[in-house]
């Protein structure tokens, strides 16, 4: 069991042309990806699982484009918008990644039209980001070259150079924090982590214990052309992490420095004179990967353990990611291999290849569709009855995921709903394990604090003893972050996305503009009362009921460079749990709170 957690010169005209930066980075948690910027597809997750605080992964949930110092033409200024938007390359229902946006934001600064323009991020009314260019308009034909290492003005970071065509970018990310529990796994450490590989030492356990933990994360990211319609670009960047005191698997101070994101890429296409986009992008090297909502694939590596950071949960590249992407007007079409980045100590050896398409139908809705194969994986399954072939090895070797998910958000309205549905199937072995999640919401616009609220179903099927089939869910890489697929803040620790069903009720609250509050209340049940495979103490259960968990997490968005963030969450045992531990449990109850830096 794993806890996952718990972002003068040449002229631009003929550098950049317009096509390249409506191209986009599709996808995590996320895994939701640094790329290149203003030219991409993006592969989203941390997102945050959990890439706590982090606004790299979150869903853009609006773009708006403003004009500072507008002309009287009221066409003039829908040509410079227009032009804008071609050059970020930042999509509402896409994952934000800010240091391709600052490289995409970059281009858009250097187009001949534009004299200036600048970034700015807030958190919007469902849980996403609204993202805003605040564009000047420019006399000048051309722009003078800018970028820190050229001007050594501080104002152009996170620009370091940018001329001809070429521009770089730097990312430097810190974050700090203090994490508390009282009466871990519900005060029986001894009973729920007996076996775990992660468990050394002492660890959190009945009564009160805290640690401390954070990380350093820095890089460069860059593109340059190699001919009018095509761009080379690529990303490098390294993670020092660190934890000190009593946490939830050891007591043991360690350190971890490590590459991070090491990719390339080539990106190119073409736009017709009616507007239509043709857009395609290629790269490998260690990368951030996701799928829609991270429900499949969002935490494409891991944290803890000799890594440290387990709950600021700073990795998300996978060791190699060889993503293909098609993009013709509101279409994209992806192909993929992914090796994930595993921990050493229970690496599965797992390799995956698979499809993504998504598509925009109108009228506020999206469908999309997935399928990926299991090309290699040591991982094993558990069942009491034998698989069918009785020879199969049961495991996660020649596993098969289809999955379909369409979204809808009323246009310019209040309500939205989600929906996704899953099946497993396996090569080697008769399988049929399903997954189905939908989510419903309404926003209150006109009162105090905006609140929205939601109610999310969510079902991952248990295997059923009294047949040969094998039906548990492998959850491969879900997780995302507390708001996504992490599912309870310490419920997840116990009891993952695997024969499991969960009720989710959610607020969002905007007491100011930069102050956001999330509570959540849980309950959980399970699918079937067999838990081969899951937390060893609940391998058999005596009740479907797992348990209950109420938690509130704030946001303070201090600035477009700074960031708190806290939780309390309090989580009280079912009599499934109760039964497996032979007497009552203590309720467990978790606080948390850390300062993110990001450049």
């Amino acid at each position: 069991m794993l806890d996952q957690g718990v972002t003068g010169g040449t002229s631009s005209s003929r550098i950049r042309p317009p096509w390249i930066s409506s191209f986009y980075q599709g996808g995590m948690s996320g895994v939701r990806c640094l790329t290149l910027l203003g030219a991409l597809l993006s592969t989203q997750s941390d997102a945050l699982a959990q890439a706590v605080g982090s606004d790299d992964g979150q869903i853009v949930e609006k773009v708006e484009i403003s004009i500072l110092n507008p002309s009287a033409d009221p066409q003039v200024n829908q040509r410079v918008t227009d032009l804008v938007r071609r050059n970020i390359n930042i999509f509402p229902g896409k994952p934000f990644n800010r240091s391709e946006a600052n490289l995409g934001v970059s281009r858009a600064a250097r187009q001949a039209a534009i004299a200036d323009a600048q970034l700015d991020v807030l958190p919007g009314q469902t849980g996403g980001l609204v993202v805003t260019v605040k564009a000047s308009l420019g006399e000048k034909v051309l722009r003078e070259d800018r970028g820190y290492l050229l001007t050594g003005e501080r104002s152009d970071l996170p620009v370091l150079f940018d001329r001809e065509g070429t521009v770089i970018v730097g990312k430097l990310e810190t974050l700090s924090m203090i994490y508390g529990n009282a009466n871990a796994w519900y005060g029986r450490p001894d009973l729920f982590l007996a076996g775990n590989p992660l468990a050394s030492g002492e660890m959190a356990d009945e009564g009160a214990s805290a640690w401390a933990e954070g990380f350093i994360h820095s890089g460069i990211y860059g593109l340059t052309p190699l001919g009018e319609n095509i761009y080379a670009y690529g990303g490098l960047s390294g993670i020092l992490s660190g934890s000190a005191g009593t946490e939830l698997f050891t007591d043991e101070s360690r350190y971890h420095i490590g590459v991070e994101d090491a990719y390339l890429g080539l990106v190119g296409g073409q736009t017709s004179e009616a507007g239509d986009r043709l857009l395609w992008n290629v790269s490998a090297g260690r990368k951030r990967y996701a799928i829609g909502d991270s429900m499949i694939i969002g935490n494409t590596a891991s944290n803890g353990d000799e890594r440290a950071a387990l709950q600021s949960n700073p990795r998300w590249a996978a060791d190699m990611l060889v993503l293909g992407q098609l993009r013709y007007n509101n279409t994209l079409a992806e192909a993929f291999y992914l090796d994930p980045d595993e921990l050493p100590v229970v690496d599965s050896q797992t390799r995956m290849a698979g499809i993504n398409l998504e598509t925009d139908l109108g009228l506020g809705f999206n469908l999309a569709g997935s399928f990926i194969k299991v090309l290699e994986s040591d991982y094993s399954y558990f069942a009491l009855t034998p698989p069918d072939p009785v020879s199969a090895t049961l495991g996660r070797d020649g596993l098969q995921v289809y999955d379909a998910r369409l979204n809808w958000k009323q246009p310019d309205g209040q309500f939205f709903a989600d929906a996704e549905f899953a099946v497993q199937r396996n090569d080697n072995f008769d399988m049929y394990a399903t997954a189905i999640a939908g989510e419903v919401g309404y926003q209150f616009q006109e009162i105090p604090w905006t609140p929205l609220i939601s109610y999310r179903y969510a079902q991952f099927s248990g295997d059923d003893p009294a047949t040969s089939r094998f039906e548990r869910w492998d959850p491969l890489l879900s997780g995302g972050n507390g708001e996504q697929w992490v599912q309870g803040i310490n419920h997840f620790k116990l009891f993952q996305d695997s024969n499991l069903v969960t009720h989710r009720i959610q607020l969002r609250l905007r007491p100011s503009p930069k102050v956001e509050l999330v509570p959540q209340f849980w309950i959980f049940t399970a699918d079937s009362g067999t838990n081969l495979g899951g937390n060893p103490a609940l391998s058999f259960l005596g009740s479907e009921q797992l348990g209950y968990e109420a938690n509130l997490t704030g946001k303070w968005f201090i600035s477009q460079q700074m960031m708190v963030q806290a939780h309390v969450a309090a989580t009280f045992p079912g009599e499934a749990a109760k039964q497996a531990a032979s007497g009552d449990l203590d309720p467990w109850w978790s606080a948390m709170a850390f300062l993110r830096i990001a450049f």
